[in-house]
């Protein structure tokens, strides 16, 4: 999979304004693209997924694209959703410098928990230290779980809406926001906010689906593993297929490739 920035992929238009006089941020996308996107990618891979976890992740999707496009664009942001009823992860990592968002379903393996976890890694720039907020949440309700994070995290109000035809509107309660109008508006006033209230565009952005997995990333990930034991990873076989940790892309690497990555890293 090439890298490629989000603009050359079938991007998603994030609009971030500000309603004035109510001292709110209104984020809006629709976001079809983005929801074909990923189906073609679990397609492409094989990914299988239950119609029921499938439309959980749309829905996780679109909250985290819209928080994305509000974040500041040196970010780098993470979300795993731990669920215990239905037992599965969410997992979605976005890169606000290239403007693309990614992630996956763990439906195996996953642990066991009193509680629903939600997890936020933010890191400010490449390579510093990420910083962790970690909130319990009841429910299988995604914008639920996202609410709570806000309130208990980012100290925000905030309210999801699903404006149809996968198109979803985030509305955010900034310092001395009119709360009462925030828990009163409905759909049509996010929808068009600007036939009541005075509205201020912030910035738009353009979203897109992609990883930047790539094979050479995969047998980096793997190399140690390979030098430590090599027949624990091949046994008598000479492929293995790795998936993505990131997105669940499939990976399929060989054991020349795999030689010859650590005879290159030795030479560098």
């Amino acid at each position: 999979m090439p890298d490629q920035p989000a603009q050359e992929l079938n991007g998603v238009i994030v609009t971030v304004d500000f309603v004035r006089h109510r001292n709110a941020m209104l984020v809006r996308a629709d976001l079809c693209p983005l929801f074909t996107d990923f189906y073609l990618h679990v397609a492409d891979n094989k990914l299988h997924y239950t119609p029921e976890q499938a439309a959980l992740f749309k829905t996780a999707l679109a909250a985290f694209t819209l928080h994305c496009a509000s974040r500041p664009l040196n970010e780098h942001i993470a979300w795993t959703l731990n669920f215990q009823e239905p037992r599965l992860n969410l997992f979605l990592a976005g890169d606000n410098e290239d403007c693309t968002v990614t992630g996956r379903l763990f439906t195996e393996n996953v642990r066991e928990a009193a509680e629903n976890v939600f997890f936020s890694d933010i890191v400010h720039r490449r390579g510093a230290e990420p910083r962790r907020s970690v909130v319990n949440f009841q429910g299988s309700d995604v914008f639920a779980a996202v609410g709570g994070y806000y309130a208990r995290s980012e100290q925000q109000p905030v309210r999801f809406f699903d404006l149809g035809n996968d198109s979803y509107a985030m509305l955010v309660a900034q310092p001395d926001c009119d709360l009462a109008w925030f828990a009163s508006v409905d759909v049509e006033g996010v929808r068009n906010p600007g036939a009541a209230e005075t509205v201020g565009r912030i910035q738009s952005r353009n979203y897109g689906w992609h990883c930047g997995c790539t094979q050479q990333k995969i047998l980096g990930a793997i190399a140690p593993a390979f030098r430590t034991d090599p027949e624990a990873l091949f046994g008598d076989g000479e492929t293995i297929r790795v998936e993505c940790p990131r997105c669940a892309a499939a990976h399929t690497l060989t054991r020349e490739a795999m030689e010859a990555y650590l005879a290159e890293t030795l030479k560098g």
